[in-house]
């Protein structure tokens, strides 16, 4: 396969701030939720099936994977941020519940439409420099994090709820941008046009060791991760009796993720995907050790820098994920997100059902420890540094 060796600037920023904008819809539900409950009438016990809704589109990644390697990709990509933007700005004129998990359903397919494809396509337009091309495509996802609450709040405080719709239009106009710069990037027909497809067992049984692997690295890290992203403010509230010391140490979390995400997997191009994932492997826990036993600023400093390890297994793993040689780009990708989905849903309850037995402090020395097995299983994990063929 012949490949373009240089990287398109402009496409990668233009599928990078796509990425951001289509995120950004993506979070809305959260900050209005208790609005949607008050008009709507509806329980705590229903509100929290509205998430899972979200999210169940997600268990079809495959199915989207082997329905985009049949397509021309890009159209998915090109059309789901006006899927997306379209039913998020409805939520708030949704006028029963019903209509309400439609709309979040249609959400889900969006962004899965989005999410599968996309990695496929910064490889394609990052030429020899995926790393750095997965880098801008994962920044934007992490900012979208921080400003999607804004914008919604906003939007509501200027036009009230039922005022959401008019958001719509930067959602579509995503899209009309995507046609523009897209429309004539072909992907499909670049991987192996010459060569059969493998049947889809085929291919599974051959990436079968590939994703085992991955599959540890994802456990073992997330298990530390959800941990941190999902009871950081509740164990500094615990520690210090300051609800606020919490939200600003996620929040500092966080942002250190955005420049861990940012430069790992640019750096990755240079030095190696291994050695930034061994790095993570190992500093990921031991720098959260040094949160856990140190007061002030030091455990601020460790927990910031803890972000920057933590967030940096992302790009770097769709970076070799995007650098395997095959008929099936989308499908491969999809498996990898489904294999990362059920380990995150998977680590947040065990890391919950810890916390019930052992207390929050008990829990993160726990899941420390248990964080350096990863090592191992990036230790033994094929990646980008030489290419491979399935």
């Amino acid at each position: 396969m012949t490949e373009n060796k240089i990287f398109q600037r402009l496409n990668v920023y233009t599928i990078s701030i796509a990425h951001l904008i289509h995120d950004i819809y993506s979070s809305f539900l959260a900050p209005i939720l208790p609005l949607l409950i008050e008009k709507l009438q509806i329980s705590y016990t229903l509100s929290g099936l509205l998430t899972i809704a979200q999210r169940i589109p997600a268990l079809f990644n495959p199915a989207i994977g082997l329905f985009a390697d049949k397509l021309k990709v890009r159209y998915l990509l090109i059309v789901s941020p006006a899927i997306t933007c379209t039913a998020m700005s409805l939520l708030g004129v949704a006028p029963t519940y019903i209509f309400l998990v439609v709309l979040l359903l249609v959400m889900g397919i969006g962004a899965a439409l989005f999410h599968v494809p996309g990695p496929v396509m910064i490889r394609r337009v990052s030429g020899d420099r995926v790393g750095k091309g997965m880098s801008f495509y994962m920044l934007g996802g992490e900012i979208a994090r921080t400003l999607g609450p804004m914008v919604i709040l906003g939007a509501v405080s200027l036009w009230g709820l039922e005022g959401s719709w008019r958001l719509m239009p930067f959602g579509l106009a995503v899209s009309a941008i995507l046609w523009i710069r897209l429309r004539k990037i072909s992907i499909v027909d670049e991987f192996k046009t010459k060569e059969k497809k493998k049947g889809i067992l085929s291919t599974v049984r051959e990436m079968l060791p590939f994703f085992i692997k991955l599959a540890g690295v994802f456990f073992f890290s997330q298990v530390l991760k959800s941990t941190i992203t999902a009871f950081l403010p509740a164990y500094i509230e615990n520690q210090s009796g300051s609800l606020w010391e919490g939200g600003i140490a996620l929040s500092l979390f966080q942002a250190a993720g955005a420049v861990g995400t940012f430069f790992s997997g640019t750096l990755s191009d240079k030095i190696g995907r291994k050695k930034i994932l061994i790095a993570a492997a190992i500093l990921s826990p031991a720098l959260v050790l040094g949160f856990l036993f140190t007061e002030g600023i030091i455990s601020t400093i460790f927990i910031t820098l803890t972000g920057i390890t933590i967030f940096a297994y992302t790009p770097v793993i769709l970076a070799i994920v995007n650098s395997i040689d095959s008929a099936r780009p989308a499908f491969i990708n999809s498996i990898v997100m489904t294999i990362s989905f059920f380990s995150g849903a998977l680590t947040v309850l065990i890391a919950g059902a810890l916390i019930d037995i052992f207390g929050l402090h008990t829990t993160y020395i726990i899941t420390s420890v248990t964080a350096f097995l990863t090592l191992p299983f990036v230790i033994v994990l094929d990646t980008g540094d030489k290419k491979q063929t399935i």
